[in-house]
């Protein structure tokens, strides 16, 4: 199994390192083409409307989102929007994978980023949840199973392949979310 990383900009250094501690295969995905090489990937967090650009160019939005319903994709905070069915705030293009509403920046400005305590069904207590300029999930639709709240908001959910959240877990040492993410990639 390898897992690939999205590579075009954010914070993907971060999930790599989260993938060796793990010792787990992966590669850096920054042309379409690479798709063809991963079983999983993840998209990091960073800016939304910088990944669509880059998307945008010589089809590889199309070919993520291909890619996205067969294989397993893992998207944090700027991932998460991508990911989502919706984004709002301002509205944008996404991959519509999975059957949310997010409104961008909802926690507001970089200096409101915050690291709270929330809950997680996966590991069954609390969990550490970095906060930077993150979306608000404002719909779960039928399907999605929410798999952390913090603050009365689901903040890790998933349908399918897909799973998203919109915190930064690579910021944080705990693996729950990425172990959960590779138990998604069938097993070769």
């Amino acid at each position: 199994m390898r897992t690939g990383i999205l590579a075009l900009q954010g914070d993907f250094e971060a999930h790599a390192a989260v993938l060796s501690r793990l010792g787990v295969e992966w590669a850096y995905v920054k042309r379409a083409a690479e798709l063809a090489s991963v079983d999983a990937l993840i998209i990091p967090g960073g800016e939304s409307t910088t990944f669509l650009k880059f998307l945008e160019r010589d089809g590889f939005l199309d070919e993520l989102r291909c890619f996205g319903r067969e294989k397993p994709v893992f998207g944090t905070c700027a991932g998460a929007i991508l990911l989502a069915k919706e984004a709002t705030n301002p509205p944008q293009a996404s991959l519509g994978l999975i059957d949310v509403t997010v409104e961008r920046n909802a926690y507001g400005r970089q200096v409101q980023s915050a690291v709270r305590r929330g809950h997680s069904c996966l590991n069954g207590g609390e969990m550490e949840m970095v906060f930077i300029r993150a979306p608000v999930i404002r719909r779960v639709g039928e399907g999605v199973r929410v798999l952390a709240e913090c603050d009365g908001l689901p903040v890790a959910v998933e349908q399918g392949p897909c799973l998203i959240a919109t915190f930064h877990p690579e910021l944080t040492r705990d693996t729950t979310l990425h172990e959960h993410f590779l138990q998604l990639v069938p097993a070769k």
